[in-house]
C-alpha cells in the first residue's frame, strides 16, 4: 500500500472523529452557573449602618438633618480610631452645611480677563 492512501485514510478517520466530537458537544445542554450571591456581614443591634443607608437614600435633604450629620460624624470617629471627646458629634464644625458657599445668580466673569 502507498504511504498517501494511509495519509488520506488517517486525515479522513481525523475529520470524522473531530465532526462527531463536535456534534456531541452541540447535543449538551448549557452549563447552569451558580448565581454569585454576595453576603454583607452587619453586627447585631447596630444601627448606624440603617441610619447611614437612610441617609443616603434622602439624598441633599440628609445635609440638613442632625441626625443623619450625627451619624456621620460617628462613622468618622469609628472609621478613625478617634476617642469621643464628649461633645456633640452633630456640632462638628466639619459638617457645618450654613458655611457652605452658596451659588450666586450673577454671571462670573470668564477666567484669564
Amino acid at each position: 500500500m502507498d504511504t498517501k492512501l494511509f495519509a488520506r485514510i488517517g486525515a479522513g478517520a481525523f475529520v470524522a472523529i473531530a465532526l462527531t466530537m463536535s456534534l456531541l458537544q452541540l447535543r449538551e445542554g448549557p452549563e447552569v452557573t451558580p448565581i454569585e450571591t454576595e453576603t454583607v456581614w452587619e453586627p447585631d443591634g447596630d444601627p448606624l449602618p440603617a441610619q447611614l443607608r437612610a441617609c443616603a437614600a434622602m439624598g441633599e435633604l440628609a445635609l440638613s438633618s442632625p441626625d443623619c450629620r450625627a451619624a456621620w460624624a460617628e462613622k468618622r470617629r469609628r472609621f478613625l480610631g478617634v476617642e469621643n471627646d464628649g461633645g456633640d458629634p452633630a456640632s462638628d464644625p466639619a459638617v457645618d452645611v450654613s458655611a457652605a458657599p452658596t451659588p450666586s445668580s450673577e454671571p462670573q466673569p470668564a477666567k484669564g480677563q
